[in-house]
């Protein structure tokens, strides 16, 4: 029970402080964005009213970036614009400029852009670039391709009228200039006021800020990997397919309706010129044409129709015959006398799909044509006489080169709109995700890690035999608890599962530890015995051989002295680590037990060994890779598998040399196990400088030089150069061996030697 209350006291306590700072961080936003706006407006004003040449419409979206990061200052800059297109339409397109700079800004401070005056260059450069550059190509495009009616257009014209530079271009560095002073007095003023903004304020405006974490959880979101950069990414492409899908939707839809308003504009034409001709004329005007009464007048009303519409590039009447067109009416067009009354146009080839209903006098739908007379709309209206006979075809050719222009304007002020408000909208959904998703991510991973640590610790300590403190467990599931994530969904049950977890750890932990001292003592009691019987095991093996003495004690020694050496000189570090050095220790007196499977005849034997014989003798090193593996299975968990498995392999191929020549498997180089190729060295070693009842051990020099001479043949190099560093500390503390058996001594004259005296002689026997 009393584990409950402190969980629900720690969880109120975290609530009321999460509600107390959504409601500062609330206050502090507003009032941020309130400055940030009047620092946008007022500037502005001042410098209309004053007629300086300069925008400084954005002082207060660049503060407000420093101060308070993404979100913020995107909203203070588009709501500027918004503010403004309410006088001003105009000015909501250039909106997604301001919210850009906004955000470009927040980047470049967080990188330290606005701490020396190079870097204040490189951001003054890239706001001109935007609100010069792009806001040209916006200014030039809603303008109708044309010079806009800002501060720079008197600038723009100058440039155009005395340098002869196209519209564009004069619009283009006009704007580039203009706003290289703009952005000067603005990035520099930012700079000026940021600076004398008392501490306390700018870090508790830091709270606001998006992909700003407070705490050591921050750690887990400032990787690049991040989880909210992830999202980040997901979001960005999200907004960019939607607004490419949007446009294209909308660019097609605005094509459709201006060529359906153009298809409107013909048919009004043709309908009018229909009514102004006299369809029972038709024959006459073909041939008398300006003879015929009221020829002319005709004409002059078919003009004004075609006045009255700016699009209208031609209006014609002809009589279409299977032999050609006949020219009935043919306007006058940019000076172009239009075709003769009565005067017969060819066919165009494009025109065949369209004869038959033309020839049976019917109507025809709108012609859309990109040919020497340009990009048009046609549209053909039959006119009939009385008896309701197609007579001719009035038509309106309605010029479609302004779609292009209206497009362009039109595509720039979607974009513009639908940009502007995405990336209002990414960055509100950027920070939901991270206020509601990422940041409790974040804590519960930080404290899980917490957790991890602790109880790592203790489970250390317990392996050890250590004092357990479990004050820092205790600590940590308390801090699981005071995380204050209250929300109902699947991170609510993320949450609970994890101070479950934590406590369950806790508790399970705690009783480990009331259990641990007697299991550790009784631990410790076995494994000592464990480890006493097998070396007894291994000296009554080694006794059999009345050769060597107390050469597995030495052999251990210097193996370990050997393993530490090459630790030291950082070999092989991926596998010599202290556990590691510790098994090859304990593994290296059973290096020889296969020796049990040899008789004593062949072991103990005075002369040298037969052939057979030292076959018989080579199989200690398989017999004692099965005699241990033996061990291994049977007694499964009774042993410590780990350093008999390091003496499997040292019994196995402690006979195996690096050029491949040695046995039983003739392994080569690094396919040798690294604890078989340290074992053949403090054996051969060991081997040559004992003292027997047969032989004297071999001076310190000769040995080496045996030793050096098998490197890269019989032995591993690099352990060879590590032993050269330790040998003669290891020589001199090798004690005199006390021999085994005085009948060996007629090995000494005879020089024959068993198979351990002939082996461990020198790595050539």
């Amino acid at each position: 029970m009393r584990k409950y209350v402190l969980k629900l006291k720690l969880k109120l306590k975290a609530i009321w402080a999460s509600v107390e700072g959504f409601f500062s961080r609330s206050r502090n936003i507003l009032l941020l964005m309130l400055v940030g706006l009047l620092l946008n407006v007022i500037p502005a004003k001042l410098a209309i009213f004053f007629g300086i040449p300069l925008f400084l419409d954005c002082l207060g979206t660049v503060l407000t970036a420093m101060l308070g990061g993404y979100l913020p200052a995107v909203i203070v800059g588009f709501s500027v614009n918004a503010i403004n297109g309410i006088a001003e339409p105009v000015a909501m397109y250039y909106g997604v400029l301001s919210v850009l700079i906004a955000m470009l800004a927040t980047f470049l401070f967080r990188r330290g852009f606005f701490k020396t005056i190079w870097k204040l260059l490189i951001v003054i450069l890239l706001f001109a670039l935007i609100g010069g550059g792009i806001g040209s190509i916006f200014t030039y495009a809603l303008y109708g391709f044309n010079f806009g009616e800002g501060i720079s257009a008197p600038f723009a014209i100058a440039f155009h009228d005395v340098l002869h530079w196209s519209r564009f271009y004069s619009q283009f560095v006009a704007d580039i200039v203009i706003d290289i002073f703009d952005k000067s007095a603005i990035v520099l003023l930012s700079a000026l006021i940021f600076r004398f903004i008392p501490k306390n304020i700018k870090d508790e405006l830091k709270d606001v800020q998006l992909f700003h974490h407070k705490g050591p959880e921050k750690v887990f979101s400032s990787k690049k990997k991040s989880l909210l950069n992830k999202v980040v990414i997901m979001v960005i492409i999200a907004e960019v397919l939607l607004g490419g899908l949007a446009s294209m939707i909308g660019f097609y839809l605005y094509r459709d309706n201006c060529v359906n308003n153009f298809v409107s504009i013909a048919r009004g034409v043709t309908e009018a010129a229909s009514i102004a001709i006299d369809a029972e004329k038709v024959d006459n005007y073909i041939a008398q044409g300006y003879d015929v009464d009221g020829y002319a007048h005709t004409r002059d009303v078919l003009g004004g129709i075609r006045e009255s519409f700016p699009q209208t590039k031609y209006v014609y009447v002809y009589k279409i015959l299977p032999d050609g067109c006949h020219v009935v009416f043919d306007l006058d067009t940019d000076g172009v006398p239009g075709g003769a009354p009565g005067s017969l146009v060819e066919f165009d080839p494009s025109f065949e799909p369209y004869l038959p209903k033309l020839l049976a006098g019917e109507e025809i739908e709108p012609i859309i044509s990109d040919d020497q007379f340009g990009w048009l709309l046609t549209v053909y209206r039959p006119i009939k006489n009385a008896a309701g006979k197609t007579v001719a075809y009035v038509a309106a050719d309605i010029s479609m080169e302004s779609i292009v222009r209206d497009e362009a304007v039109f595509f720039i002020k979607l974009l513009s709109l639908f940009f502007g408000l995405s990336l209002i909208i990414m960055m509100v959904i950027i920070e939901v995700m991270k206020h509601g998703f990422v940041v409790p991510v974040n804590k519960m991973s930080y404290a899980a890690m917490k957790i991890s640590g602790a109880t790592m610790r203790a489970n250390y300590a317990l392996d050890m035999g250590d004092n357990l403190d479990l004050s820092n467990m205790r600590k940590a599931v308390n801090d699981v608890a005071s995380l204050g994530i209250n929300a109902k969904d699947e991170i609510g049950h993320l949450y609970e599962s994890l101070y479950t977890m934590a406590e369950t750890a806790f508790d399970l932990i705690k009783n480990v530890h009331e259990q641990s001292e007697n299991i550790q003592e009784q631990n410790k009691r076995i494994q000592r015995m464990q480890e006493v019987l097998i070396m007894e095991f291994a000296e009554m093996v080694e006794a059999r051989d009345k050769n060597t003495g107390d050469h597995i004690k030495k052999t251990a020694e210097y193996v370990e002295a050997i393993a530490q050496e090459l630790k030291s000189e950082g070999k092989f570090k991926a596998e010599l680590t202290d556990g590691y050095v510790r098994k090859l220790k304990q593994a290296a007196p059973l290096h020889d037990i296969g020796k049990i499977a040899v008789s004593d005849l062949i072991l103990n034997k005075n002369g040298k060994l037969t052939d057979e014989e030292f076959a018989i003798m080579k199989s200690h090193t398989t017999e004692g890779g099965k005699i241990l593996q033996k061990i291994v299975d049977d007694g499964k968990d009774a042993f410590d598998a780990d350093y008999l498995t390091e003496s499997i392999e040292m019994a196995s191929y402690h006979h195996e040399k690096w050029d491949g020549s040695g046995y039983p498997n003739h392994l080569k180089g690094e396919k040798i196990p690294l604890s078989a190729r340290i074992m053949a060295v403090a054996d051969v070693f060991d081997a040559l400088i004992a003292e027997r009842v047969y032989k004297k051990g071999f001076p310190y020099e000769k040995a080496m030089a045996i030793i050096t001479e098998g490197a890269g043949k019989h032995f591993d190099p690099v352990v060879v150069e590590a032993f050269t560093h330790i040998s003669r500390s290891l020589y001199d503390a090798r004690t005199r061996v006390t021999p085994d058996a005085g009948e060996n001594a007629e090995k000494a004259a005879s020089g024959a030697v068993a198979e351990n005296a002939t082996e461990n002689a020198a790595p050539g026997a």
